[in-house]
């Protein structure tokens, strides 16, 4: 059995962002899991519990988000080393640091094929020496590769538009997605009213409240200082709004304006839920999501949202464009915008004909185009021809 290795930053990332995938795979690879072993949670190391849950031969190599030149060329070493061990036909990293340190190791071990998955890129929102230095790093990643997949197709515009890469190296696999998503678990027929009634009431939320809800880190680049504006002008006149904040939050790292933290803390009709493992019990008493970030690789969070029956508000950025269509599923507005913003919150808080339309339409492109088993089998099908040529 031919075999594959796939490489992440953090081995987390392989166990959440792709839940399932590995797994999939071992039926007809053997496949490897590689990722910094992570802390301990009841006697077992992050990696550890990749391995388990996947099934598959993990191996830990530490590796850092940031730059540490020191400890990167130690993984680079570590991972040639690993590479020119296990001979694999195929490797395959996930995450901007591991993509740089796996593939050059990769070239340096003379993998035949060598994958990189871009998910979202750093240097859309970054300025001055860390913008070059970010551009130096993703042309260093695809040269060394020789697939890049991006998520979506804005990426691939990106990429061929910054010259990271020639077309013939880039193809996004199905219609998009690094996972795809599991319909059958998010969905709205798992919520009773009576369910959602009890959610509400211990959330403090009233009955008639119409509810906005953002899933995500609580961070600048989210579009947060947009969002609490936007939602704060509406509450002049709809008092019975109500904004969920679903996702981490740290005040230290979110880089938010002080007027957009005194607002979160002050403002009753604005509930911070923090980090939560299911969110659907939060999408299901949910009315829209909201989501203005200010960049994204193609984002679980509106596939879920959509799944889950709840129309979207979105950035008009590469990911949410293409999930979200315009007056079908939900809205797309101009970035950092908030007179957009608020114009199409209240819009779908007061046309309820209009909303009642955009709900209806949510889930059934989700089912269509992102269902996990498609994403999974399209990727296989894209392993067994790279396999086929080597």
């Amino acid at each position: 059995m031919k075999k594959i290795i796939r490489v992440a930053t953090h081995s987390g990332s392989l166990g959440k962002l792709l839940q399932g995938q590995l797994r999939f795979m071992s039926a007809h690879y053997e496949m490897i899991g590689i990722g910094s072993s992570g802390d301990i949670t009841d006697g077992e190391t992050v990696i550890d519990t990749l391995s388990r849950k996947e099934n598959v031969r993990v191996i830990p190599v530490e590796m850092t988000r940031e730059i540490t030149p020191l400890k990167d060329l130690k993984a680079v070493y570590q991972l040639y080393k690993i590479f020119k061990k296990e001979k694999p036909t195929i490797v395959h990293s996930h995450t901007p640091k591991a993509g740089t340190l796996a593939m050059l190791a990769a070239k340096i071990a003379k993998v035949p094929n060598r994958l990189h998955t871009v998910a979202g890129l750093p240097l859309v929102e970054a300025t001055g020496v860390k913008r070059r230095l970010l551009h130096v790093v993703e042309k260093i990643t695809y040269a060394c590769a020789t697939k890049v997949y991006p998520n979506s197709f804005g990426l691939k515009d990106i990429i061929l538009h910054n010259e990271f890469a020639d077309s013939k190296k880039l193809k996004v696999i199905g219609k998009g997605s690094s996972n795809g998503i599991d319909t059958a678990y998010f969905t709205p027929a798992f919520y009773t009213d009576e369910e959602k009634h009890t959610l509400r009431r211990q959330l403090a939320i009233k009955p008639s409240a119409f509810v906005y809800t953002f899933l995500g880190r609580i961070v600048k680049d989210k579009g947060i200082n947009e969002l609490v504006k936007a939602f704060k002008n509406i509450q002049e006149t709809h008092a019975h709004a109500t904004l969920l904040l679903v996702g981490y939050y740290d005040q230290e790292t979110a880089q938010l304006l002080q007027e957009t933290e005194n607002e979160i803390e002050s403002n009753k009709n604005i509930i911070l839920i923090g980090w939560q493992e299911d969110v659907r019990p939060f999408l299901a008493i949910s009315n829209v999501l909201t989501f203005p970030s200010y960049r994204e690789g193609f984002p679980n969070t509106v596939l879920q949202a959509s799944a889950m029956q709840v129309p979207s508000i979105v950035s008009d950025i590469n990911g949410c464009n293409e999930i979200v269509q315009e007056g079908i599923n939900g809205s797309v507005i101009p970035v950092k915008n908030v007179e957009a913003l608020q114009k199409s919150m209240q819009q779908l808080l007061v046309d309820t004909d209009y909303h009642t339309q955009l709900t209806k339409n949510a889930r059934a492109p989700i089912c269509e185009k992102y269902e996990r088993k498609y994403i999974w089998e399209s990727l296989l099908q894209e392993y067994k021809s790279l396999n086929e040529v080597t």
